[in-house]
């Protein structure tokens, strides 16, 4: 039998810990120091509190919000135990600095310092002087060259404060006195641009000289006038045909007078200049020598449709640089360097070479069966960095496109250091919240994939591959992997910005595009079932990761009009009338099945089960925002779907049509089943893996809840059984084939080094990397019970061997963290972290359950005859 042993505070054997309350982590609009946001939104803050006294929660705040030495707002002291989100009741100036101070109380009587932080607002809807500036060309399909701008100016008197305000029709980047200004790229990023545009602001106070100063920025053509899509070159889509900047600074002198400085006329262009070509698919063409050829800039007449807001999202920064492990000679006589690592983002040259040399770098991922250099998996892309040497010292860093890439191809030198290359890998700059680790390598090294795969598909949205002549944020991709990511990194406002985007790109009958931005401008998808359905379950899941209502309650009527869409296209609540494009994408088919057993799921069936889900997700996003007669309605539209999925897809005997592992994954996971039949269904379900001696089949639907269904149906053994297989299709393969992150297909190198379809096979698609929620979730067991985590569960379920596993995350309220170790699947151990302000139901391993507030706690059980 087993027996508790001990159940401690890990604060009890500690003799430096130290009880003071304190607040740290403060967010303004869930950002760090932002500046220019938007003046005219609702402020709202968030903090965490620490303290190593257990069962600590907030009793109350004060907040005060100040510009300058002056108090805009005080609240006072508010008897309230909610520290995220919390509401600023002070209306805001545009183009102002504020700063708010917070000072909190606890249950235990401490009191914490007052703790600070600064922000700025952005300019008002009708505040701009600046006019749209550049050029634009009458053949939509031609290659915009970059295009440079410049302007001087020299203030006047004493400057207290000056912020300029930028976007762009292209990437832009901006210079003062020859600097680059920030530490962001690709801005102005990614939206629905015919609907919205960003802005950045920049506070230039330091680097504004006394007298001549000048104002520099390039405009490359970027997501915006690239071209983008896959195949024929010359077939693909753009927003426009000019590339532009619009600009604005506004100097505050220390006697309280604005002077604006703002992109018109009276600035200067040039459509030659160092760098020659910037394309986000085929790479940047680069000669310093290049000479400018300086003109009146171009005041584009018309107005533009989109609305220029805020930026509401961490912009793209550097993330890390990599080092070359190996410079080798293919045995077709290339130079290749490799570094170790699959990742996105460019390189960097410094090297001294003739004047007029040319020196080209290709990317590719993966190298050929013999060691060759292998790049037909770009397709259409050139995915090229060209540069032409001036005969001195020359560094090289693109910054107007990115690439996918772990060996770079390098031709044009003779000789070289490697070390004279550097790879700079690039994302969304949100934090890094979570970490998990175990006692098997190989998993660790699974992990390593998922994370890879995710901050270099995230580059201010979500792609599916950041390398091919694609790099779109397919919805599909996106829905699946979505928990996973919030485990991994703070992604609220970056899915924030890519909800409100896919919201404005929504067809006007309710359909969803495939993609997001949708490039296509409603030409592909609308329909697809588990691509689509991201309008629903995305906004659902940032609700329970981040208690944000605010994003459930903006994209209501966009999930809404899914549904509804959804709805009007049953017949007798059957959704069979639609062409489904894409079903449980890339599963293990019958072409590459080993077992003589297809894999193939209806289409229809998938179909069904997502709009039960979708139907269901209304239902109770709108009894959460109170809207009683949507809930009732969409309650009563749920049974009936769910009866019409019964009537056509289950066997009284409990047989789900298409007898797969993702179709009673789907029955199972969206709760579609009687409870008499649930069982069985699981039982099928692991019957199924068992005939195909313990392989995953699934594709990108089923995978993501696969291991979760297995272990509420009591088969965690099965769940590890998947979880470490090493033979294809698995999880393991990949990485046992040298995989860093992860790949599109479960084959997409074939045991002999052989590579699969190189038309459509990405080896950094995250979309497998799913499986990283059930790691976190239900082997850790680390999950939420009510939105932003204010109480979770710890509920471990070790199995496969492992010693140990260990997990933490941070949440709203302050890092979860978790370690169990194991004897088989005993737990002999466990240790919990668990944030002030919330409560666990801990799964202890003598086999209570114990609810517990913050603090540290220990466990362990000994076995006793």
């Amino acid at each position: 039998m087993k027996r508790l042993i001990c159940i401690f505070s890990l604060l009890a054997v500690s003799a430096v810990a130290v009880a003071q309350l304190s607040v740290t982590n403060l967010r303004t609009a869930g950002l760090v120091s932002p500046s220019g946001i938007d003046p005219s939104a609702p402020l709202k803050v968030s903090w965490i509190l620490e303290t190593s006294k257990q069962n600590t929660v907030q009793e109350a705040y004060e907040l005060t919000l100040k510009s300058g030495s002056s108090t805009v707002w005080k609240s006072g002291k508010v008897i309230s135990d909610n520290s995220i989100l919390v509401p600023v009741g002070a209306a805001l100036k545009p183009c102002t600095a504020y700063t708010w101070t917070v000072k909190a109380w606890d249950n235990n009587g401490q009191v914490s310092k007052p703790v600070s932080a600064s922000f700025s607002t952005g300019v008002a809807e009708d505040g701009w002087m600046a006019q749209w500036i550049g050029i634009s060309w009458d053949d939509p399909k031609s290659t915009h060259s970059p295009v440079y701008f410049r302007k001087s100016v020299a203030p006047r008197k004493a400057v207290r404060r000056a912020v300029a305000y930028v976007t762009s029709h292209g990437i832009y980047e901006f210079t003062l006195n020859g600097r680059k200004v920030g530490q962001d790229y690709l801005t102005p990023g990614w939206t629905s641009y015919h609907n919205t545009l960003q802005y950045q602001a920049y506070d230039v106070t330091a680097s504004l000289q006394k007298g001549h100063n000048e104002i520099g920025a390039l405009v490359s053509p970027g997501w915006y006038a690239s071209g983008l899509g896959w195949g024929n070159p010359a077939k693909r889509l753009r927003y426009g045909t000019d590339l532009a900047l619009f600009f604005q600074l506004d100097i505050e002198y220390t006697d309280g007078k604005h002077e604006l400085v703002y992109s018109d006329g009276s600035w200067e262009m040039s459509l030659t200049g160092p760098v020659q070509a910037a394309t986000i698919y085929d790479g940047e063409t680069v000669d310093p020598s290049a000479p400018f050829s300086w003109q009146p800039a171009g005041v584009l007449p018309g107005v533009f449709s989109e609305k220029l807001v805020a930026s509401v999202s961490e912009p793209v920064r550097e993330r890390t640089k990599v080092r070359p492990v190996k410079c080798f000679v293919t045995p077709k006589g290339e130079t290749v360097i490799d570094f170790g690592q699959n990742l996105v983002g460019w390189e960097t040259l410094r090297i001294k070479g003739q004047k007029g040399q040319v020196v080209t770098v290709k990317h590719g991922e993966v190298l050929d069966k013999e060691g060759n250099f292998f790049d037909a998996t770009l397709r259409q892309a050139k995915a090229l960095s060209t540069y032409v040497l001036t005969g001195g010292d020359d560094f090289f860093e693109p910054r107007h496109t990115f690439y996918g890439f772990r060996y770079i191809k390098v031709e044009g030198l003779e000789s070289f250091d490697p070390d004279a290359f550097e790879a700079v890998a690039v994302d969304s700059g949100f934090e890094t919240i979570g970490s998990f680790n175990t006692s098997n390598e190989l998993i660790n090294k699974l992990q390593s994939n998922i994370f890879w795969g995710f901050r270099g598909n995230f580059v201010d949205i979500p792609t599916d591959c950041p390398q091919r002549d694609e790099r779109l944020g397919w919805t599909g991709d996106a829905e699946v992997f979505f928990r996973t990511a919030t485990f991994n990194g703070k992604v609220d406002n970056f899915f924030r910005k890519w909800l409100r985007t896919l919201s404005e790109d929504q067809y006007e009958d309710g359909g969803v595009p495939a993609v997001v931005p949708d490039i296509f401008f409603g030409t592909h998808g609308g329909f697809a079932a588990g691509w689509a359905d991201c309008a629903t379950i995305i906004p659902w899941q940032h609700y329970m990761a981040y208690g944000d209502l605010e994003v459930l309650r903006s994209q209501y009527p966009s999930m809404k009009a899914w549904v509804d869409y959804q709805l009007a296209h049953c017949n007798n609540y059957l959704l069979n009338t639609l062409r489904q494009p894409y079903g449980d994408w890339l599963f293990w088919s019958v072409d590459n099945d080993t077992s003589g057993k297809s894999a193939v799921t209806s289409k229809n069936l998938i179909a069904q089960s997502f709009m039960a889900a979708s139907v269901e997700t209304v239902a109770n996003t709108a009894a959460l925002l109170g809207l009683a007669d949507d809930a009732r309605f969409y309650a009563g539209e749920l049974a009936k779907v769910k009866d019409a999925y019964l009537k056509e897809y289950v066997t009284p005997n409990g047989l789900v049509s298409s007898d797969t592992q993702t179709a009673y994954v789907l029955a199972l996971y969206f709760n579609l089943l009687p409870q008499e039949l649930c069982q069985q269904a699981a039982d099928r379900l692991a019957e199924n893996i068992k005939q195909y001696n313990y392989h995953i089949t699934t594709g990108f639907l089923g995978t993501p809840r696969i291991c979760q269904v297995l272990t509420e149906y009591g088969y965690t053994d099965v769940a590890y059984r998947l979880l470490l297989q090493d033979t294809c299709p698995s999880w393991i393969y990949p990485v046992k084939m040298g995989a860093t992150t992860i790949w599109e297909r479960w084959n997409s190198i074939l045991p002999d080094g052989s590579i699969m379809n190189g038309g459509m096979n990405s080896f950094n698609h995250y979309s497998y990397g799913a499986i990283g929620d059930w790691l976190y979730r239900y082997a850790v067991g680390i999950r939420e019970t009510e939105p932003g985590y204010k109480s979770f569960v710890v509920d471990p379920h070790p199995g496969g061997g492992f010693k140990f596993m260990e997990a933490s995350t941070m949440t709203p309220y302050g890092k979860i963290s978790v370690k169990w170790e194991a004897d088989g699947d005993v737990i002999r151990s466990l240790n919990v972290s668990i944030p002030v302000g919330t409560t666990a139901d801990v799964f202890c391993p003598d086999g209570e359950v114990r609810t517990l507030g913050s603090g540290n706690y220990g466990f362990g059980v000994e076995l006793e005859d």
